[in-house]
């Protein structure tokens, strides 16, 4: 496998004619684009299709969290528009885990999409978490919630990296662990609270590793790409 599938572009902004043009220019650098919130609600599906067109996968981010009807017909749309990949909440609950995990499968794609469940953003901590009143640790809820999901058949969490290496552990190789908080030793942490550098995230278990803003707001996009590239390529 080439290393620059391990590495997920997250192309997070409004503007479609910025995503398209930084798309089309890292096209080469990623095995995979990530397609947030923000963007899909300014454009829609028809943005999906149209990076889609440019060669890595589509991982759709849109952490669906709903009843599981509701979570069933729009994982099916997220399926259907070309995403390989889409996020629910784990804390939505088994029976709405798996109503998105046949939702996802439902579609005429002869590959069917990935469903892999959130667990705990990487924006918050503890404290974020005792203000919400959750008062188990962070690695406990992380692994309570990844067991949930396994369960409901889903392909694998997105998690820290900092709960990589126990998730690796409790569920074997084949459980899709995706990190997201990913920066390079020099980068500012911005919004993130638990983020590692990708070297470190693949030595803790990590598949996939989502990088937004030290790729896409640096001075020479693929400069940066390439220096992360090769940060990932010492832990392989």
């Amino acid at each position: 496998m080439r290393i620059q599938d391990s590495l997920c572009i997250a192309l997070d902004g409004s503007d479609r004619q910025w995503i398209l043009a930084t798309a089309a220019k890292l096209a080469d650098q990623a095995g995979w684009f990530k397609i947030g919130l923000e963007a899909f609600v300014g454009h829609g599906p028809g943005l999906v299709t149209e990076v889609a067109e440019l060669g890595p996968k589509i991982f759709l981010d849109l952490k669906l969290h709903d009843i599981p009807a509701t979570v069933e017909r729009a994982a099916a749309n997220c399926a259907a528009c070309g995403a390989a990949m889409l996020t629910v909440h784990a804390g939505g609950g088994r029976e709405m885990l798996e109503a998105a995990v046949q939702g996802a499968h439902s579609g005429p794609q002869a590959e069917p999409s990935r469903v892999v469940a959130v667990t705990v953003l990487t924006s918050l901590d503890m404290q974020a978490l005792g203000e919400l009143g959750v008062e188990r640790s962070l690695q406990e809820l992380v692994l309570g919630w990844a067991d949930v999901a396994r369960c409901a058949g889903v392909s694998g969490v997105v998690a820290s990296a900092h709960e990589a290496s126990s998730l690796r552990n409790s569920y074997g190789p084949d459980f899709l662990i995706v990190t997201p908080g990913i920066r390079p030793a020099a980068a500012a942490a911005d919004d993130q609270r638990r983020v590692v550098t990708p070297a470190a995230a693949l030595a803790a278990g990590a598949d996939l590793l989502v990088v937004g803003r030290p790729i896409t707001r640096a001075p020479d996009p693929v400069e940066a790409a390439q220096r992360i590239l090769g940060e990932m390529s010492e832990a392989v």
